[in-house]
């Protein structure tokens, strides 16, 4: 038998990443506190903790994004300290962030080789350059991805993968996913799932922070705790039971997930649509929205529910068909009109740092922004209504900050999502529309925001809630419409809204047992 070399073993035992006492704050904000952490070659570690927790400062840290004030890391036994992120990548040290870092006006072939672009005398070789994207893309399952196409005409999911495909032409031996499956397909979860096992038995060693506990179930060895800038608690995948876990990151019980739904009768129609179609996206959409329902919005990604949502809004032009309100109609022509006082609209938009906020502007400015017409008086906007209204929007949705004057871009995920919602909270909304509102944020932010959708509608609110988890829509909607190739195939009510029910009707299966009310196809 070969002899094995015991510097190998040595060197396989020891961690590829050592954080030791590290510290981070931000003005008066202890974002890490006395932080120890390793993770280890071939490994897939999971980071869990509410937004907030320190979770995002940590592998800013590791990625060279941020300095921290204190403290010591050390890369396969080797001290080092990452001045920015084109030092980490050198490294092996590869981040893929939340919020893309993709150039939307150039061609996705451009974006993955954009730090290091093959040349041929002297030039960048375009043709070599395509093919690398074109294997690259290959490698994670999305050769259906032209690399010529510019990245802004790339839908979120697709530009997801692409910056996927980037971080992987680096080569890491350290790779960082930061809600990198949050805008996925469930298709493209898959092939995630089975590139991320191959890495990890070639030896890599990858973090992965994700709020879907069945994607670190299915996908994690180790998984580490954060609450409050502080590491809680590292543990093998297996060794905590769900509440446990949660417990852990909240540092409390958890309650119960979803509020309760009380049965009612379904209350006349506030808001119907009839017929509504657009290009090949929607066809002959007939749907019904009563004051007081949470509606859901079911069905595979991308058969029509955003476009839906859009409709309604007036983003899309072009659309056909009836839309009532109050039995008048009421079709809007662009998101002013939809917003106005007549129809009463509002969308929280599916991705949050590029269609619901001004990153640069004040926490303020942000939630003044849709209702301006409101807060004026004349032309100027009044002082005193506007510090009322966002005090009263920071209070009513518990939004954590420094001060109102802050960026919001200084806020975690979840607190800029509750910006989001407030923001058209204040243009006080008859009708919401609710695009994926809980993606890529913490099990404590989506209960409280669970609870604001019941408060709202037991007020009086219409909302039409598209969500890509099966657990909210069954625990939050009083009624699912499914949709399939751009129309509504199945409506599910009541007890009928079941896993089950929901993935034969997303699948447009016909199933007998499936207590349904079906539509007109």
């Amino acid at each position: 038998m070969r002899e094995i070399d015991q510097a190998m073993i040595d060197r396989d035992a020891r961690p590829l990443l050592e954080l030791s006492q590290t510290s981070k704050r931000y003005g008066g904000v202890r974002a890490l506190e006395g932080v120890d952490f390793a993770c280890s070659a071939g490994s897939i570690h999971a980071i869990l903790g509410e937004n907030g927790a320190g979770k995002s400062t940590l592998i800013k840290i590791v990625s060279g994004v941020v300095q921290p004030d204190s403290g010591s890391m050390r890369l396969d036994g080797q001290d080092v300290r990452f001045s920015n992120p084109a030092a980490a990548n050198a490294a092996g040290v590869v981040c893929v962030f939340q919020e893309l870092s993709l150039m939307p006006d150039l061609s996705v072939a451009d974006n993955i080789s954009i730090a290091g672009p093959p040349t041929r005398m002297g030039l960048i070789d375009a043709r070599a350059q395509r093919r690398r994207a074109e294997e690259l893309l290959a490698s994670i399952g999305c050769e259906d991805v032209n690399p010529l196409l510019r990245v802004r005409d790339l839908p979120l999911s697709r530009r997801q993968m692409v910056e996927i495909a980037k971080a992987l032409g680096k080569r890491p031996r350290l790779l960082i996913l930061d809600e990198a499956t949050s805008a996925l397909t469930n298709a493209d979860v898959t092939v995630i799932y089975e590139v991320l096992k191959r890495l990890r038995e070639d030896g890599l060693s990858i973090l992965y922070i994700s709020h879907r506990m069945h994607e670190i179930e299915a996908l994690a060895d180790r998984a580490s705790v954060f609450r409050n800038g502080r590491h809680i608690e590292t543990f093998p995948m297996g060794a905590r039971s769900h509440g446990e876990i949660v417990e852990l990151m909240i540092g409390r019980e958890i309650s119960a997930q979803y509020p309760t739904r009380v049965t009612r009768p379904r209350p006349a129609p506030l808001l119907e649509v009839r017929k509504l179609s657009w290009e090949n996206r929607l066809r002959d959409v007939d749907l019904s929205l009563g004051m007081g329902e949470i509606v859901g919005l079911g069905g595979l990604d991308g058969q029509g529910q955003k476009e839906l949502l859009l409709a309604l809004f007036g983003v899309l032009k072009g659309v056909s068909g009836d839309m009532l309100i109050d039995g008048k109609p009421a079709l809007p022509s662009s998101p002013v009109d939809a917003k106005g006082p007549g129809r009463r609209i509002a969308l929280i938009p599916e991705d949050r740092k590029t269609e619901g906020l001004m990153l640069p502007m004040s926490i303020a400015e942000n939630l003044c922004s849709a209702s301006l017409d409101a807060l004026s008086s004349g032309p100027f906007i009044d002082p005193g209504k506007q510090d009322v209204a966002v005090a009263e929007a920071i209070r009513q949705l518990q939004i954590k900050i420094g001060s109102p004057a802050d960026p919001v871009a200084t806020l975690s995920g979840g607190n800029q999502q509750k910006v989001v919602i407030a923001k058209w909270l204040m243009t006080k909304p008859r009708i919401i529309l609710l695009n994926d509102p809980t993606r890529g944020i913490d099990v404590g932010t989506k209960q409280e925001i669970y609870g604001l959708l019941r408060v709202l509608a037991d007020a009086g609110a219409a909302i039409l809630f598209y969500s890509t988890d099966y657990d909210e829509l069954i625990g939050c909607c009083d009624r699912v419409a499914v949709m399939y190739d751009g129309a509504i195939r199945v409506e599910l009510e009541g007890d009928a809204i079941t896993e089950q029910a929901l993935i034969a009707s997303a699948l447009n299966i016909d199933t007998a047992s499936t207590p349904a009310l079906e539509h007109a196809s």
